[in-house]
């Protein structure tokens, strides 16, 4: 007859090792996952940072920080503010010149996220599946952009402003104007000096 018997004392500890190795990496990894990107958008009215989501947006965040690497937002402008509603950017630079964009992407309405104040989302044309590089920072709460509205695809939230609302409240109280067939365009160029992934350094 087979008896079960004890573990020894040097099977125990190197189970409890084991186990603690893995706790710990499973800790590690919950921590890796938690800590959500953050850039910081310097701009000639101030420092913006966002937090970004990839759990509920991966694919815009991928999306931004492509842009973002590759020092695609350097000297472009918000070319579209809206006191009452959000202010847009990430499209042209001063001389209202476009740049090269990547391939649209699908949009993420329909992830949970809302068009709340302080909120980034991206831009589209109206086709749902049309984002490319421009972006916008909701100024007050937006739920009619939220899915399933705008013909049941709404605007994409992929993060929001951990830094810098009070910079957002002045870029929306600039004084606009129409120009070169653009509405809502600032008189005095807001423009986004440097756009950074933050590292060590990132808000809490």
């Amino acid at each position: 007859m087979h008896v079960l018997k004890s573990p020894g004392a040097r099977f125990t500890a190197r189970l409890v090792a084991r186990f603690a190795a893995g706790l710990a990496a499973l800790t590690l990894s919950a921590a890796a996952f938690a800590a959500d990107p953050q850039v910081s958008l310097k701009t000639s009215m101030g420092e913006i940072v966002l937090e970004l989501n990839p759990e509920k947006a991966p694919i815009s965040v991928n999306n931004f920080l492509k842009y973002v690497k590759s020092g695609f937002y350097k000297g472009t402008i918000f070319h579209r503010v809206i006191d009452g509603f959000m202010i847009q950017a990430g499209g042209m630079d001063a001389q209202f010149h476009g740049r090269k964009t990547n391939k649209p992407i699908k949009n993420e309405s329909n992830n949970g996220l809302s068009n709340e104040k302080y909120t980034v989302a991206m831009a589209r044309e109206s086709n749902p599946d049309s984002a490319t590089s421009q972006f916008f920072i909701n100024v007050v709460d937006n739920p009619g952009l939220d899915y399933p509205n705008m013909q049941g695809s709404g605007y994409t939230v992929f993060g929001k402003v951990v830094k810098g609302q009070d910079v957002v409240d002045k870029i929306k109280a600039v004084v606009v104007d129409d120009i070169r067939g653009l509405e809502n365009v600032p008189v005095t160029p807001v423009t986004i000096q440097s756009a950074t992934l933050l590292k060590g350094d990132k808000v809490k």
